[in-house]
C-alpha cells in the first residue's frame, strides 16, 4: 500500500472489512489520526517510533519520546471521545471521491464518534452554481 495507510488501518478495525491486519511504517501524524478512528471502532493499534536517521531519532528523544516503546492506543489518543472525519477526494478503501454530475458535485464522507462507537456515512450533493 502505497497511499492510503490511514484507510488500511481502519478497514482493518472494521466489522464489515475482509482485512484483518494493517502493518507497515507510515507518518506520526498518521499514525496518531489512525489510532482516533481505531478507538472509536473498538479495534486495536500498537505503534512505534521509525525515525529516518539519527537527527530525527536524536528530536525524539529530546521532545521525551522512547524510542522503542511500543505505544497503544490509550499511549497515541488520551480519552475515549475521538473524533475522526474523512471526505473522499479521490475514490479510495474508506470513501468515495469528488464526483461533478451536471452542476452538482457530490462527496462523500466518514464520521466515527468514540464515545458512542458509532460510525456515520454522510452523502451529500452540492450545487456548484452556488460555489461561484
Amino acid at each position: 500500500m502505497s497511499d492510503g495507510d490511514v484507510a488500511g488501518g481502519i478497514n482493518a478495525a472494521s466489522h464489515a472489512a475482509r482485512t484483518d491486519m494493517c502493518i507497515g511504517v507510515g507518518g506520526s501524524p498518521e499514525g496518531i489520526v489512525t489510532a482516533c478512528a481505531i478507538k472509536a471502532l473498538g479495534g486495536h493499534i500498537q505503534g512505534r517510533l521509525w525515525p529516518r536517521d539519527d537527527e530525527e531519532r536524536q528530536r525524539g528523544i529530546d521532545a521525551g519520546l522512547d524510542i522503542d516503546k511500543v505505544y497503544e492506543a490509550d499511549d497515541l489518543v488520551k480519552g475515549s471521545n475521538t473524533i475522526f472525519v474523512a471526505t473522499g477526494v479521490t475514490d479510495g478503501q474508506l470513501v468515495k471521491g469528488v464526483r461533478r454530475e451536471g452542476g452538482y458535485l457530490f462527496t462523500e464522507s466518514v464520521v466515527l464518534r468514540g464515545a458512542s462507537g458509532t460510525l456515520r456515512r454522510i452523502s451529500s450533493e452540492h450545487l456548484v452554481s452556488k460555489w461561484l
